[in-house]
């Protein structure tokens, strides 16, 4: 297969198209030639709003093309408050799960790789904010006002992404109507090749109205059905669906050597514009089309007699169908004279248009197509459109699934999409590199999941037991990677050690309680302390440690070279005696702190106080060993960890520390260890392996996973270090979506003030400065609270950014304030004083509700005296007043 400098390839994928609520539910509905139109009762329609009137139209078709949930969204995870979601164009919210989920599958976690990974993506029209926020947005404050339109624009669907997901490359936002998804892969792919970008997240999305249908008229693309019939006789127009897609991009040659999963190649694209050589603005050009098609072919560097599908763009128009094929047909014969060997298609027939997302879902079907090596049914074809002589050309339609037989080389495919105003963009397509099959290693691995919820994580465990058991081929090792490196870590954590796919199956299917470790994190995890004894291995547990882990090997190799023994570090972990314990016990620490483990502390008894002393670095290596033969050391530095003393129980003293007598004998405070922690938010870890097991790898990965569920920060580049990294495809984060929904009519903010009687400065004592600052904290706090939707309680100390809120959402919020006091809040407060605490401490400063630093305040004084502002503090608000 020949490669070149210039692919792309795809690495990863995620949808949500009517009928598909996922890649593989779309393959689902491709290979089965399903169709996903939704049709409505009247009563459906009535209760969306639909007038009776219209319904009686006999030219209103009952039927759409939609996806369900448009309503739903996770808001907690993108860190949205309540107020912020219900405003925010539905079409951002499902992009940006979509975006989260395509990342996910190439197994890249943003916050764990160095990439700079730009974001090219566009959205089709917001009949949210026309149909659901227009009254809120003509009657909105300036503030909201600015607030609505950075959350319903086009131009923040990228940026937004970029912000949310911490992602460092471009953030360009893309909008050419129905070729918006192709121009913007085509966008990524120079981007990617300039090396603007490391990674590019591609994708699209449009959504109608829920639970609308269309009214049909003669001429228009509509259907009168609502069936899409491309290049059929019977075709007569195609029907507008919701959706949205996106795809990840990486330089091909990255992408081998970075050991991603990789669906196809794109060898090249081009875009252009029709110009005004044609018959209106919204008509097709056969001369615009057939130049760019031909332009791709020839930036691929691809002859068409190799090309063996075209995904069109297939709208199912009497007009549109006989130019296109005319276009194609055009490209292809300047390259071949072959009649009937190119199979043609349109997903449109399955899915409907998804207008800016439509070259998306035509690109991710063409991908699975190559991926599959499978051709899928066209529909609704039966007869040609009498205006398109397929014999004559190279194409037929395709409606059959298929093997994809390839005679003369890879694979290869065309997508094409085309916009109304006459921007077309076309795509050449190649199957991906063939994967190297190699011998799965059969070693213990350690596989990760986490959640935001208990209930979440149970589905997610469900979901990856389902996978893997229908996947049992892939390699348990590039399940390990991919979880441990391409995922989000939160706090519901599940951990599992398995040889196999199989058997991991079947353990998490099951439940395996004795093989599952399951914990929940705080924002403050539990600080783990390492308790030492000095216990040795088997010879076969640290032949497979020194073998399998390079951060093991090299505290082994450090012992051996310490007593004078370089290279032999496998002899001396093999022997039985003191001096092998601790070097094992040594480098088994070690691996966990090179892992990412951060030791609060150690506690130790016999051979365990010399491997102490050397992780705390009390000791030279060399001398710590000798300890462990029987030397007594004659100077001890000050331990860099905190040790509990082997003789009393408790935390030592530095003076303690340094004695060499800590250091010696036989006693053993370890097993009351469990009383001292208690409480402290450390607890200990033991690092001798329970009776009967062996302390090998599976038991090192056990205690990395024991950590790991507890809260740990496992560094999953260095568990694997040294491995080639293997990348595929599993299923992704679990959603824990809720309503987010402005109905029509509503207007109201969730910062309006309240009436004047009602404001809060009626509730103020003259006499009382200190209930009147008790006041403001507790409006404040409500009024956050409603800002949050209720989500969270807003602590006196908790930073607000912290939260989820942004600068505009609290000068609102102030703003509001301002109104309750009657008095003039400095905008941007809750930049410098961002806790409740600190900013309403502030506040009453200036409003001198505060006695100054240093005085004692009065108990008295009129109401002019308790709401006096010094000129301090008015100068103060002039500096703070202004744009954020």
């Amino acid at each position: 297969m020949t490669l070149s400098d210039s692919d792309v390839a795809i690495i990863g994928m995620s949808c949500r198209f009517p009928g598909a609520d996922s890649v593989d539910r779309f393959w689902d509905v491709l290979s089965e030639g399903r169709e996903t139109l939704t049709r409505y009762t009247d009563e459906e329609l009535l209760a969306a709003g639909v007038p009776a009137a219209r319904l009686a139209d006999p030219r209103y078709v009952k039927a759409a093309q939609t996806i369900p949930g448009t309503d739903l969204f996770d808001a907690e995870l993108f860190q949205f408050t309540k107020d912020e979601a219900e405003i925010l164009d539905p079409q951002h919210r499902i992009f940006l799960e979509c975006a989260l989920e395509a990342l996910e599958r190439a197994g890249y976690d943003p916050e764990r790789t160095d990439a700079h990974i730009g974001v090219y993506a566009g959205a089709g029209m917001n009949t949210y904010l026309l149909n659901n926020l227009g009254e809120r947005y003509r009657a909105a404050s300036s503030v909201d006002h600015y607030r609505l339109m950075l959350a319903n624009d086009k131009d923040f669907l990228a940026t937004r992404v970029s912000y949310k997901l911490n992602l460092t490359g471009p953030g360009v936002s893309i909008n050419t109507a129905c070729s918006t998804s192709l121009v913007a892969v085509h966008t990524a792919c120079l981007a990617l090749l300039g090396g603007e970008c490391d990674m590019a997240l591609v994708g699209a999305v449009h959504l109608n109205p829920p639970r609308r249908g269309y009214q049909y008229q003669e001429g228009m693309i509509f259907s009168p059905d609502g069936h899409c019939r491309a290049f059929d006789a019977e075709a007569r127009g195609t029907v507008i669906g919701s959706g949205a897609g996106a795809v990840v991009l990486k330089r091909l040659k990255d992408a081998l050597a970075d050991g991603d999963w990789i669906h196809a190649v794109i060898k090249g694209s081009a875009v252009n514009n029709d110009g005004s050589a044609k018959t209106g603005y919204t008509a097709p050009s056969v001369a615009g089309q057939a130049a760019v098609i031909a332009d791709a072919q020839d930036v691929a560097d691809v002859d068409p007699d190799t090309i063996g599908y075209v995904e069109a763009h297939g709208t199912g128009t009497p007009l549109g169908d006989p130019v296109e094929v005319a276009a194609l047909t055009q490209a292809f014969q300047d390259g071949t004279d072959r009649t009937g060997y190119c199979a043609l298609g349109s997903v449109k027939t399955n899915i409907g248009h998804l207008d800016t997302a439509a070259g998306m879902a035509g690109l991710i079907k063409t991908a699975l197509m190559l991926e599959h090596r499978t051709l899928v049914p066209s529909l609704h074809f039966t007869e040609p459109n009498p205006d398109i002589d397929f014999a004559a050309g190279p194409f037929f339609v395709n409606t059959e699934k298929t093997e994809w037989k390839s005679e003369n080389g890879p694979r290869r495919a065309g997508v094409s999409s085309f916009g109304i105003g006459g921007t077309n963009a076309h795509v050449i397509l190649q199957e991906g590199p063939a994967r190297t099959e190699t011998p799965h290693e059969r070693r213990p691995e350690l596989l990760v999941l986490s959640a935001r919820s208990a209930d979440a994580l149970d589905q997610a465990s469900a979901a990856l037991a389902r996978h893997l058991r229908a996947h049992p081929g892939l390699d348990p090792a590039a399940v390990a990677q991919t979880l441990g490196l391409g995922r989000r870590a939160h706090s519901h954590r599940l951990a599992l050690v398995a040889t196999s796919t199989r058997s991991a199956a079947m353990a998490l299917a099951l439940g395996d309680e004795e093989r599952i470790r399951r914990g929940a994190t705080d924002r403050e995890p539990s600080a783990p302390v390492l308790v030492l004894t000095g216990s040795g291995a088997d010879p076969a547990g640290t032949a497979e440690l020194y073998a399998s882990v390079p951060a093991y090997r090299d505290a082994a190799d450090a012992c051996a070279a310490a007593l004078g023994r370089a290279g032999q570090a496998e002899a001396l972990l093999a022997e039985d005696g003191a001096v092998a314990a601790c070097a094992h016990e040594y480098a088994l620490a070690t691996a966990l702190t090179a892992w990412g483990l951060e030791p609060a502390g150690l506690a130790a008894s016999g051979t365990g106080l010399a491997t102490a002393a050397a992780l705390a670095e009390a000791l030279p290596l060399a001398d710590a060993l000798a300890l462990a033969r029987g030397t007594a050391p004659v100077r001890v530095a000050p331990p860099r960890l905190p040790v509990v003393s082997p003789h009393t129980g408790h935390w030592t003293t530095e003076d303690e520390a340094r004695d060499p007598a800590l250091w010696t004998g036989t006693a053993d405070q370890t097993a009351s260890l469990d009383a001292l922690l208690d409480g402290t938010g450390r607890h200990p870890v033991r690092l001798t392996p329970p009776d009967g097991e062996p302390a090998g790898l599976t038991h090192l990965l056990t205690l990395a996973a024991d950590q790991w569920v507890l809260g740990a920060g496992l560094d999953f580049a260095a568990v694997h270090a040294e491995r080639d990294i293997r990348r595929v495809p599993l299923p992704t984060h679990r959603f824990d979506r809720r309503r987010y929904w402005v109905e029509p009519g509503d207007h109201t903010s969730r910062t309006e003030p309240a009436p004047a009687r009602d404001r809060l400065i009626a509730r103020f004592d003259p006499d009382d400065p200190q209930h009147n600052t008790q006041l403001i904290r507790e409006h404040l706090t409500e009024a956050i609270g409603k800002v949050l939707g209720g989500r969270h309680l807003a602590a006196p100390d908790t930073n607000l950014f912290d939260l989820g809120l942004d600068s505009l959402v609290l000068i609102e919020v102030v703003a509001r304030l301002g109104e309750e006091l009657d008095f003039e809040v400095p905008a941007t407060s809750f930049v410098e004083f961002p806790t409740i605490r600190s900013f309403v401490d502030n506040l009453a400063e200036l409003m001198g509700l505060a006695p100054a630093p240093g005085t004692a305040p009065d108990g008295g004084g009129s109401t002019a005296t308790a709401l006096r502002v010094s000129r301090r503090a008015q100068r103060a608000a002039a500096r703070h007043t202004g744009p954020a």
